[in-house]
């Protein structure tokens, strides 16, 4: 399987930059489906950055694994920056990582509503050490750029909250 070139040259630097500042990693993705985990994993190396990859696509692996409670996901769904945040601090938490990151969002080509239009993606990351850097939840909206588009661009947003 061939990876996006402009994830892997990405993900090469997270990778470097991290193990230059003693990072760790995690990351907990929903609609990227394990993409930034792949693309981080191509870098040979990675295994001195990465501590683990959650793929949290349902909600009940959302709830099971890291710890998003029902009544986020209930009242404001998978797809807000409330869960994001809950998935990035389930990640930090439930790992030996120093940073995590969250994605979750809506690919297409159906799932969107007027409110939540498909390519609307959240994002989410969380430091361990909370001097190095505040907790980060945002929401972009790429528009309906097909499925793989806006999973890669999601995958790049994602490794960019991950550089020191």
């Amino acid at each position: 399987m061939s990876i996006d070139p402009e994830l892997v040259a990405l993900a090469q630097k997270v990778v470097e930059e991290n193990r230059a500042a003693g990072r760790r990693v995690a990351t907990a993705e929903s609609c990227t489906g394990g993409l930034v985990a792949a693309a981080l994993t191509e870098i040979p190396g990675a295994s001195d950055v990465v501590d683990r990859a959650y793929v949290t696509y349902s909600n009940e692996a959302k709830t099971e694994m890291l710890g998003v409670s029902d009544d986020i996901l209930t009242t404001l769904g998978a797809v807000s920056e409330a869960t994001a945040w809950a998935m990035a601090q389930g990640a930090l938490a439930k790992s030996h990582a120093d940073v995590a990151v969250a994605i979750s969002g809506i690919a297409g080509p159906g799932g969107g509503t007027e409110k939540k239009p498909v390519g609307t993606v959240v994002f989410a990351r969380a430091i361990k050490d909370q001097k190095a850097g505040p907790v980060v939840a945002d929401t972009h909206h790429f528009g309906d750029l097909g499925r793989t588009e806006i999973r890669r661009q999601a995958a790049l947003v994602a490794l960019r909250l991950l550089l020191p």
